[in-house]
């Protein structure tokens, strides 16, 4: 596919950018890092050899029977690791480089949690005694695809109604923005705790949820370029040509309306996180025992005799905050028609 000129230009532009360049690399990196977390963050042993056979209980099922014991249920590879007779047979093993799930207790130990920092958990343990340094990146996963699927959900909301607003105009721009000012009245705190009550907390309900709301700023963009867009000259020489409003629509206009719309995706992604991370500091969130940067905080709050956990969260918190806000501020620059061509 052959790239615009235009685009190659703010593409040079964003990478001269080196604070917001470097950002965008290590968010994407550290992101991809976090979807591929159960190889690398789990208590389960990527692989080993026991009575001349190989298992890969990180890929596959094996029951506690499967290892000499008597249950069908999933083997628990930590005690099974630690019992000798188990060991008189074992060859070899490979664990991940953070043997700790997220939801994995440790309440062995003649000190109750939290634990503090040490060398088998890096980053202590919370007051249910759960890794925080898993708990983290599991979060981080969390709250990252949360986000940029909300994102990708309100952007398209909002290109296709306020683009339908600023297109057509007249009664179809002035109903739909009344309707507009009806929905964007209605609370949204008490509308996730209704929904909520009835319907759960779970990912995708809290997604669906908060991108019935999230559309209604970027709409207000898109139904200004389009209302702007509509009249230049190319808009009228289409017309004139027969080409459809389709074509028109999703061809000639959009891509030309897109810039307020890439340039707000980075600081959307900031609302997204944070909104995310205060719907579970407050309880209305992700349903426990869920990994997430909002319960860690509220742990940290409810236990400051153990600052490990919330000066971790905040630490994380800040750092992926300032990262994606660079991240916008290179963008905003980049599409800054005033701005140098380089």
């Amino acid at each position: 596919m052959k790239v615009s000129e235009l685009t190659s230009r703010r593409w040079r532009n964003f990478k001269s950018l080196r604070r917001a360049y470097i950002s965008l690399i290590f968010l994407t990196i550290s992101f991809l890092a976090s979807l591929a977390s159960p190889l690398w963050v789990n208590e389960k042993p990527l692989i080993f050899s026991w009575q001349g056979n190989i298992y890969t209980p990180i890929f596959s099922f094996y029951a506690d029977d499967d290892f000499g014991g008597s249950f069908k249920t999933e083997a628990n590879y930590r005690q099974l690791f630690d019992s000798p007779s188990f060991k008189k047979d074992l060859a070899w093993s490979i664990f991940p480089i953070i043997s700790h799930d997220p939801l994995e207790q440790n309440l062995t130990g003649d000190e109750p949690p939290p634990h503090p920092p040490s060398t088998l958990h890096l980053l202590g343990t919370d007051t249910h005694g759960r890794d925080v340094l898993a708990r983290l990146i599991y979060g981080y996963r969390n709250g990252m695809a949360f986000s940029l699927l909300l994102t990708l959900i309100t952007g398209v909301l909002a290109i296709v109604i306020g683009g339908i607003q600023g297109y057509l105009g007249g009664k179809v721009d002035f109903l739909t923005q009344r309707f507009i000012e009806v929905w964007s009245s209605l609370p949204f705190l008490y509308v996730v705790i209704a929904i909520g009550s009835f319907m759960g907390r779970g990912f995708t309900m809290l997604l669906l949820v908060m991108a019935i709301f999230g559309w209604i700023g970027l709409s207000y963009y898109m139904r200004g370029e389009f209302l702007k867009l509509k009249n230049q000259n190319y808009v009228l020489a289409c017309r004139v040509a027969g080409i459809g409003n389709r074509r028109i629509f999703f061809n000639h206009i959009l891509p030309n309306a897109l810039t307020p719309l890439v340039t707000f995706i980075p600081f959307a992604v900031i609302g997204g996180i944070s909104s995310l991370t205060a719907l579970d500091f407050l309880g209305f969130g992700l349903n426990p025992p869920t990994p997430s940067w909002g319960e860690l905080l509220s742990i940290g709050l409810d236990n400051r005799f153990a600052p490990w956990i919330a000066i971790s969260t905040i630490v994380a918190l800040f750092i992926t905050l300032l990262l994606t806000a660079f991240v916008g501020e290179g963008v905003r620059e980049a599409f800054d028609p005033k701005g140098g061509q380089k």
